[in-house]
């Protein structure tokens, strides 16, 4: 099976290579510059093309432009720009493999000529054309995507965007991974400043709550340099808000159909199924009561306080899942002011909603016998929300912009789980029922001002600034459940004894994070600032406190056993029970129920970036980084006990270089090095035990530490237009204790504890490729398609350190050395695009991208088991976006249409006997989502 996935990846990378060098080499090509005849200057935007077809293309940012593909002959070419004449050129001749240089200057047209009109160039930094271009300027290696992009291709949120960009994949619920590189290894950025992760499971913000109405540009730096934070191993991603350029109101509308869930049988808890429900505004029957106060005991509740005080029950709706929803508002707006200055606002109201059903196995493997442990089929039913609210002012002059920026994100997530099947290895008893109803919130304010000031007029010298405030909160509030047996389709018996019934209520508060950066730039060497050195010095940094508090109670018995009742309406008989005096409920806290964390960053850096000539330029920098985590927790034993401290001391000197070298005016060399950290996602530094009803557990662990890495890349890239981009990229890095997640036995019987520790070290080194073509170049009749392609390839060895991780001893054997978890060892992302204009008011776009990712280790098999791996899982999708008139916008989405399964496996080199056949340990489909959306924009 492997060896068929290898041979499939290679032929499709050696096809794409194939047609990649093929449309490349066949024909001409035609490029040049533009420039104004009466003052010199260059000219962006200049619409040059072959007379008398469509084939053209746009002048850059240089002025500078280039028509590839064009057969062999002779041609008129012609300028054009408004308000000014056209100009043409005939008699241009093309050869095979050649390239034709035809500059232009431009004249006013003397009919088109305007009195006292003053024509500004000024570049759109949003179009694919800019930010190509922006990423052919920039010294470190850099790329992005802007919001006309992804307008075009029908993206409708940043994490789905960035999936577009080389070597960045998505994986369902688990956040985006970059060069194979799982969401640990990330960072995130808005605006440049940090912002914190309003899930604590999470590194970053879920960035798919971000719209794209929001957005400007998504840029992500796979390579470091000292301006950025120094935890930085996959990529750090900068999210620019977006700016009115006029005024603007947009209204979208969209609806989702998921092939295994809509219209098909649905389960909510009866108290999240109101109009308020529908929108986020959730959960308010389900606070912990009052009478527990604020430190734990061991306090049993009466009868009426039980029937009274506990207000939100285990009664189900059963229903069908309706239309997935979405609804956004956008406006803005930009008002122009005397002396050249300026203010622009915007506003944006977003809001969806979606039903989700899924089914598999759930199991993990006992390590003493070798056989599953727990044997469950899962059923999920989940209702989730998500609400974004953004507002931001901009101030601009010749000197001076000031932007002040403030956005709530709001999500929620209602979960009805069901587990059918065995616990405890008890094989012989599989009707053993857990149900899970789960309400998750999560909230993120944060407000932003920052400036840049010229404190000379021609910008040699400059600051800018910025300050961030940020308060998150993630609560779990009367996370219910129960275990019993199922008896029939309908009926359940539980026992009241061990805590088979239990509420617990998660609290998890960011009571606050602040970042600040403060940058001086000075621009020497050259009149023409442009092609000038440049001297940045300056500070960033961040920093935190949080807290959280995990609290349960558990049923008591009392009179009886237990009790059977209706599997979905069990609130009558529990309260009957409850009065007649056979249950209550206790509280199970437990004295480590509470924790704290502390964190800060305090860095300072300068960067030097050198341009000796046209063609060389190199950025050299170091970053000085003072960080420190405190951690405050309690072991087992009295709730009154001080807290226990973990101090996590760090002062890092991380440099970066950072060299480009133009070969061409079309092709550069880039070679980059630097020594960077990863930090743990919180929760893998948390000392909060989080058990589930089906006995896992996850469990922190504030002895880890951060990695140190260091890294390397090489890449030549080569631009043929301002449209196309073919790159070859090596990279290696060396991480030194690097932070992995771990699957361990509980010491009891019957369970399971994920939980994370740091391995000795670890080296991984591989490769990208990168195409973008249009395709125009293979014939004039394909000159509609256009077609993008890329793969990494990754290598990777761990070496655990055979004292600190002796529980993986059993498993490695003799061996010191294995893969890196969460790494893959390759991935694939393409897509084909269609550009039409199907009137003279309607352009549509059609695109069909496909995705997949190889085999990896999900999590390190301890004790004799081997790892656990998560299988490769390919996504195809079909977007068909159109914009009629200028007004409206029609979208059109197919997604996941393979439809494969999503697969963990143990691995099959366990040092223990597996007696299990199948070594699944979680599958499920995700369905085939069909989506529609409609906009105007006013």
């Amino acid at each position: 099976m492997k060896s068929q996935l290898n041979l499939k990846k290679a032929l499709i990378t050696i096809l794409f290579v194939v047609i990649g060098t093929a449309v490349f080499a066949q024909t001409g090509k035609i490029s040049g510059r533009v420039i104004d005849k009466s003052t010199g200057e260059t000219m962006i935007g200049v619409s040059v093309k072959i007379a008398g077809t469509t084939k053209g293309i746009s002048t850059d940012t240089a002025g500078r432009y280039v028509i590839g593909a064009v057969a062999a002959g002779k041609y008129t070419i012609e300028a054009s720009y408004i308000g000014y004449a056209v100009k043409n050129v005939t008699n241009v001749e093309v050869k095979s493999n050649q390239t034709t240089v035809v500059d232009f200057s431009l004249e006013e047209s003397s009919t088109q000529k305007l009195k006292e009109v003053s024509v500004t160039f000024q570049v759109n930094k949003e179009t694919e054309t800019a930010i190509l271009t922006s990423q052919k300027n920039a010294v470190e290696i850099k790329q992005g995507i802007g919001a006309l992009e992804l307008t075009r291709k029908g993206v409708s949120d940043v994490e789905e965007g960035l999936t577009k960009i080389t070597g960045i994949t998505k994986v369902d619920g688990r956040g985006l991974f970059v060069r194979g590189l799982e969401d640990r290894y990330n960072n995130l950025l808005i605006n440049g400043l940090a912002v914190p992760s309003n899930n604590p499971f999470k590194k970053i913000i879920p960035l798919d709550q971000f719209p794209t109405d929001i957005v400007s540009v998504l840029e992500t730096y796979k390579t470091f340099n000292s301006s950025l934070y120094g935890d930085f191993a996959g990529g750090t991603f900068n999210i620019v808000t977006a700016k009115a350029d006029k005024s603007i109101t947009k209204i979208n509308i969209g609806a989702g159909f998921i092939s295994n869930s809509t219209f098909k049988k649905f389960l909510r808890a009866e108290d999240a199924t109101s109009i308020g429900d529908y929108f986020g505004f959730t959960g308010n029957n389900r606070e912990m009561p009052k009478l527990f106060g604020k430190v734990p005991s061991t306090y049993t509740m009466s009868k009426d306080e039980a029937n009274t005080l506990l207000r939100s029950g285990f009664d189900l709706n059963s229903d069908k899942a309706p239309l997935n929803s979405n609804v956004s508002i956008l406006h803005a707006n930009k008002i122009s002011l005397e002396n050249e200055r300026f203010l622009q606002y915007l506003v944006s109201v977003n809001t969806e909603n979606g039903f989700q059903v899924r089914e598999g196995v759930d199991r993990f493997f006992s390590t003493s016998q070798g056989i599953y442990d727990n044997n469950l089929y899962t059923t999920s039913y989940r209702f989730s929300t998500n609400s974004s609210l953004l507002g931001a002012i901009n101030y601009g002059s010749k000197r001076l912009s000031l932007n002040l920026n403030a956005f709530y994100l709001k999500g929620t997530e209602n979960l009805i789980q069901d587990q059918l099947g065995y616990t405890n290895s008890q094989s012989t008893v599989n009707n053993a029922f857990i149900r899970l109803n789960q309400l998750q919130k999560t909230d993120l304010f944060t407000g932003q001002l920052f400036a840049n000031y010229k404190l000379t007029a021609d910008d040699a010298h400059s600051i800018r600034a910025g300050v961030s405030y940020s308060k998150t909160k993630y609560q779990l509030p009367d996370r219910k459940s129960y275990k019993g047996a199922r008896i029939d389709e309908n009926t359940t018996g539980v026992s009241y004894a061990g805590n088979s019934i239990v509420r617990q209520y998660m609290d998890f508060d960011g009571d606050f994070y602040s970042s600040g950066l403060l940058e001086y730039n000075w621009k020497f060497g050259n009149e023409d600032l442009t092609k000038a050195h440049k001297l940045s010095l300056g500070y960033n940094g961040s920093f935190s406190k949080m807290e959280s508090s995990f609290r349960f109670l558990g049923s008591q018995d009392l009179a009886t056993n237990g009790i059977n009742f209706p599997t979905n309406q069990p609130d009558d008989v529990f309260r009957s029970e409850i009065s007649k005096g056979n249950f209550t409920y206790s509280e199970r806290s437990n004295s480590t129920y509470r924790a704290k964390m502390q964190e800060g960053v305090n860095a300072g850096y300068f960067d030097l970036a050198l341009r000796f000539n046209d063609k060389l330029n190199l950025n050299v920098g170091t970053r000085f980084e003072q960080s420190q985590r405190i951690t405050r927790y309690r072991n087992s034993g009295s709730f009154n006990d001080p807290f226990q401290k973990i101090t996590k001391d760090n002062f890092d000197i991380l440099p970066a270089a950072n060299l480009k070298y133009a070969l061409t005016e079309q092709a550069n060399f880039r070679i980059s090095a630097s020594k960077t950290l990863t930090k743990p996602v919180v929760m893998e530094a948390f000392p909060l035990e989080f058990v589930n009803p089906d006995a896992t557990i996850e469990n922190g662990n504030p002895n880890v530490i951060n990695s140190k890495n260091y890294n390397l890349d090489l890449k030549y890239e080569w631009f043929p237009t301002n449209k196309e981009l073919i790159a070859v990229t090596g990279f290696a890095k060396y991480l030194q204790n690097p932070i992995e997640r771990l699957f361990e036995q509980t010491a009891g019987s019957g369970g399971l504890i994920i939980t994370y520790g740091n391995s000795k070290k670890a080296v991984l080194y591989g490769a990208e490729l990168e195409l973008l073509v249009q395709m125009s170049r293979i014939h004039e009749s394909l000159s509609k398609f256009s077609l993008g392609f890329n793969t990494s390839l990754m290598v990777t060895e761990a070496t655990i350190d055979r004292v600190k991780n002796s529980a993986e001893v059993a498993t490695l054997g003799d061996k010191s050395t294995r893969k890196l978890q969460g790494a893959s060892p390759w991935l694939i992302n393409a897509d084909i695009k269609y550009d039409t204009e199907l009137s003279k008011k309607w352009k549509s776009t059609m695109t069909l991208a496909y995705n997949i990712y190889g085999e990896r280790i999900y999590a390190v098999g301890t004790n004799g088991l081997d790892n656990y791996y998560e299988k490769p899982f390919g996504k195809l999708d079909f977007i068909w976006n159109n914009k009629i008139a200028n007004k409206w916008d029609l979208k059109l989405g197919v997604e996941n249409i393979l439809n494969p399964t999503y697969q963990i496996e143990l691995g099959e080199k366990s040092k223990i006997d597996i007696l299990e056949d199948d070594l699944t340990v979680k599958d499920y489909k995700r369905g085939i989502g069909v989506s529609l959306g409609l906009g105007y924009t006013f």
